[in-house]
């Protein structure tokens, strides 16, 4: 693995950013390198400070990245595992199909070890899997190619999605709102616009404003370290605060809606993000504020049928103890539960926000019924 400064975004700090355009579109957090060898990703651990590119050309350097959050968000991480487990399967130096595909399965299977709660994870990882098991037909080298066409059209379909999540969640927005955001999703999370920042962007980009009160995210400080990043760069009105703050915030009655993201979807509506959100859909309910979950269909797990289902992944300890600290915040005697996730319940969800449209309670029903207008979207979950 190694690392390099990006020197257009270096470029881009030294004139000044005046839209998105001119500056979060400079910035690729995932993509394939020009040869088709690598990997390269956006180290997202290293911002807001440095701008820095890990190029991945190897299974643990790819979980690595994905485990330690150097790429993060569900879309961010579907693309780069699709891109990913194309890079090792050009590896496999073979012409036999079941030693290709048992090699293939190993890797696979790795790369789906290091995050349990993005659905994104799985979902690219076994349509690429399809891909390899629906041409078994053809020559490994073919095989290749069509893996390699289809980790670029789970890119580019990402970047249609959000900018269609963006049209629907600005629907819902009027010019000069105020707004809440836990965590970060925004283009570091996906490939462009992102999901619960897209309409604010999208928005700024047509000369509407909003006043963006960003939760800095304990304890890993996405929201301070991204989400205030990606808005400052882009022009949008945004202030940070401790995510204890968001309460007196809505009791101003400075927030007119609160937009977050999603790692996982269950079948009836409950929703999966970084931890604290369900505290934030708590707090809008009692103050009368509509709470919108944004994502692509992908996130959507109609195998998972109610929030209760969903995997939480447990992290390192030292996360809250010692990690933004320049000494250790408490003693190291002293245990400490860090879920990266909560499950906020459907019935404090407002609407969830997809390409399709929104999602309104009942949710069961109308995610089903989501699904059987578009079968083609269907998670494939299992193999």
């Amino acid at each position: 693995m190694c690392c390099f400064r990006a020197a257009k975004s270096r470029a881009a700090k030294r004139k000044g950013v005046k839209s998105l355009t001119e500056g979060l579109e400079k910035i690729e957090n995932v993509r394939l390198s020009d040869d088709e060898t690598k990997v390269v990703i956006l180290d997202q651990e290293k911002l807001p400070n440095a701008e820095e590119y890990l190029e991945l050309d190897n299974a643990e350097d790819i979980y690595e990245a994905i485990f330690r959050l150097k790429v993060r968000g569900a879309p961010a991480i579907g693309i780069c595992a699709g891109y990913g487990i194309y890079v090792l399967a050009r590896q496999i130096d073979t012409e036999d199909f079941d030693t290709f595909y048992r090699e293939f399965k190993e890797k696979k299977d790795y790369l789906d070890s290091s995050r349990p709660t993005a659905v994104n994870l799985s979902w690219a990882l076994n349509r690429m899997e399809r891909v390899v098991l629906n041409n078994r037909e053809k020559t490994v080298a073919e095989i290749k190619d069509l893996l390699l066409a289809e980790s670029r059209e789970i890119q580019a379909e990402d970047v249609a999605m959000c900018r269609a999540i963006s049209e629907h969640g600005l629907s819902l927005l009027k010019d000069g709102d105020g707004i809440l955001t836990h965590c970060n999703a925004g283009p570091l999370a996906t490939s462009k616009y992102g999901t619960a920042l897209g309409p604010l962007l999208l928005g700024k980009e047509r000369g509407m404003e909003f006043h963006v009160f960003a939760d800095e995210t304990r304890p890993l400080l996405q929201g301070a370290r991204l989400t205030a990043y990606e808005l400052q760069k882009a022009g949008v009105d945004v202030t940070l605060i401790c995510d204890n703050m968001a309460g007196l915030v809505m009791k101003n009655g400075w927030v007119n809606a609160c937009l977050v993201g999603c790692d996982r979807i269950a079948a009836n509506g409950d929703a999966a993000n970084k931890i604290g959100t369900s505290v934030v859909a708590v707090l809008a309910q009692y103050y009368h504020i509509p709470f919108y979950v944004l994502g692509p269909t992908s996130t959507i797990d109609i195998h998972c049928p109610t929030g209760d289902d969903i995997t939480i992944e447990l992290r390192d300890p030292e996360e809250i103890k010692s990690k933004y600290y320049r000494e250790p915040s408490t003693l190291p005697a002293v245990k400490c539960y860090n879920p990266a996730f909560d499950v906020t319940p459907h019935e404090l969800i407002t609407g969830i926000v997809t390409e399709h449209g929104v999602i309104r309670a009942p949710f069961k029903e109308n995610i089903a019924k989501l699904f059987e207008e578009h079968p083609e979207k269907l998670s494939l979950i299992h193999i």
